[in-house]
């Protein structure tokens, strides 16, 4: 049974995806966890977490046959996701990374494709390159990643620059640099935002939300874990798409549960006296 059936995120051209889907970032990166990277993908897909996103940049191409393997037979109720490098990112580029993808991914084509981050390339001959894509179906649609709120209002003055599907950035409650002028862009143009290390990447940050005192409460009054409140947290609004990463079937079940998890508004409230929203700009985090 799914665990978020009812939870959709809609992009700008009325498809609808899953507001908790899976990353994979780090996965391929070791052979002899191959079968299980495989195996928890496969069930996060049948627990309804049917966004998957992956790059050609993670382990050289190797999570992208991770999910590749993930997907066969299960093509047509997934969506995937795959990024380009900047230096990929004209037209040229694009189209031989693209092709590369999908051949690593098994598929004739990508639902959506993000520009990985921005270079020296022009947005307009990137955008030039998506739509060709577009047009030649390799791709159903296409967004961007790691752009902050100039590069956008950049990228939308630009001849078919409207047609971006979605802004991937880091976002979680102890990194919430977007909300002061990025989330709030992205709300007014449409265009979701999609939440990568949404349970914070490891080390001091990931530990100081997960171990936090507030989020250690809230999980025990809603018998969730901490990491499904802070996911609970990322998904409030309803226009946010989270993509964690998972691997051990107990964090997979529990991130496709966290779409269940409703925050009351005292409860987002508290977490805003701990992890306060942004008063002023703050640059992009990146990892």
């Amino acid at each position: 049974m799914s665990g978020q059936h009812s939870q959709r995120v809609m992009l700008p051209d009325g498809t609808d995806v899953a507001v908790i889907g899976q990353g994979t970032w780090n996965m391929g990166e070791n052979a002899s966890a191959r079968g299980e990277e495989i195996k928890a993908l496969q069930m996060g897909i049948d627990l309804g977490m049917t966004l998957i996103d992956t790059a050609e940049m993670y382990a050289d191409g190797e999570a992208e046959k991770i999910v590749g393997e993930a997907i066969k037979g299960k093509r047509d109720s997934v969506f995937i996701v795959t990024k380009a490098y900047p230096h990929h990112a004209d037209s040229k580029g694009l189209a031989a990374a693209c092709e590369a993808s999908l051949k690593r991914l098994g598929t004739d084509y990508a639902d959506l494709y993000l520009l990985h981050w921005r270079g020296s390339i022009p947005l307009e001959e990137t955008v030039q390159g998506m739509e060709k894509l577009c047009r030649e179906g390799k791709i159903r649609r296409w967004g961007v990643s790691n752009l902050d709120t100039s590069d956008i209002e950049e990228l939308w003055r630009l001849p078919d620059g409207t047609k971006c599907a979605v802004n991937q950035v880091l976002y979680h409650a102890a990194s919430r640099g977007i909300e002061h002028d990025l989330l709030p862009w992205c709300r007014e143009h449409r265009v979701p935002v999609m939440a990568y290390c949404p349970i914070a990447q490891g080390g001091r940050l990931r530990k100081e939300l997960l171990q936090h005192p507030l989020i250690r409460r809230l999980a025990e009054n809603h018998g969730a874990s901490p990491a499904q409140i802070a996911l609970a947290w990322v998904i409030r609004s309803g226009d946010v798409i989270a993509i964690p990463k998972a691997v051990q079937e107990a964090h997979v079940r529990e991130n496709a549960e966290a779409a269940r998890i409703v925050l009351t508004e005292e409860e987002l409230l508290q977490i805003d006296d701990v992890f306060s929203a942004p008063k002023r700009k703050m640059p992009l985090d990146i990892v």
